[in-house]
């Protein structure tokens, strides 16, 4: 897919990896609409982003104004999802409140609804990219329900392939990425990030820049569907 002139909606396209392939879409040429549930993150991103992107305040998790906003700039060609739905839940299994547990798959309900809403108002040559994470096949102690909602996040792009061609779908699977999901700084920032991946065969965070390049990949690459790319660093392997 050539992107310069194609219409792309990125939903959590104010922060982070949606941000990084936000910029990336708009410097090669696409109309880009942005769309985030904060309104101060929209205010500060605006005014760093070219012209070619509109913003627009939506949680993936309202339905109607997911169909509103699919509707007012349909049909369009790509959909990306970055989009977490809310918190996520971490800790021992035994331990966690099952509330927070059922909580963490806002994401997935996220990326449901913008797939089920967004995909008819998609052209017929239209790619979805949407957002797993590597601990779905790899998990460490703690990350249980982040496991299990990328495990599911993978498998419903697996399932729905087939159902929505010849429009596409796939996945990016990052590894620790730095972001601003991250909240510390300074030098504990710089510690977390050493410490979480010293073991890894590239013993560094990731950086949004190099998630995107993956989903700009996967919606340029009209030979791939229902598949998964990691960008982890060599995190899946021993």
């Amino acid at each position: 897919m050539d992107i310069e002139g194609k219409r792309a909606i990125v939903l959590g396209g104010t922060s982070g990896i949606g941000l990084a392939a936000v910029q990336q879409l708009a410097s090669g040429g696409a109309e880009v609409i942005a769309g985030s549930r904060s309104k101060s993150n929209i205010e500060r991103t605006a005014a760093t982003v070219s012209d070619n992107v509109t913003f627009r305040e939506i949680d993936v998790l309202d339905r109607d104004g997911l169909s509103t906003l699919f509707q007012e700039f349909a049909p369009f060609d790509i959909l990306v999802n970055t989009a977490t739905g809310g918190a996520r839940a971490m800790g021992p299994f035994l331990e966690m409140d099952l509330d927070g547990f059922q909580g963490s798959f806002r994401k997935l309900w996220g990326y449901t609804n913008s797939v089920r809403l967004g995909t008819k108002h998609m052209t017929t040559s239209g790619a979805i990219v949407l957002v797993s994470g590597y601990p779905a096949r790899k998990c460490g102690p703690g990350y249980s329900a982040i496991s299990t909602v990328g495990n599911a996040v993978e498998g419903f792009v697996r399932a729905i392939a087939p159902e929505i061609a010849p429009r596409r779908i796939n996945a990016v699977s990052p590894g620790l990425t730095d972001t601003p999901m991250f909240t510390m700084q300074g030098a504990k920032r710089e510690t977390f990030f050493h410490d979480a991946t010293k073991n890894t065969l590239i013993p560094r965070a990731g950086k949004a820049e190099e998630v995107a390049d993956a989903i700009l990949f996967l919606i340029k690459n009209e030979y791939m569907t229902g598949s998964t790319v990691d960008v982890e660093g060599g995190a899946l392997l021993p």
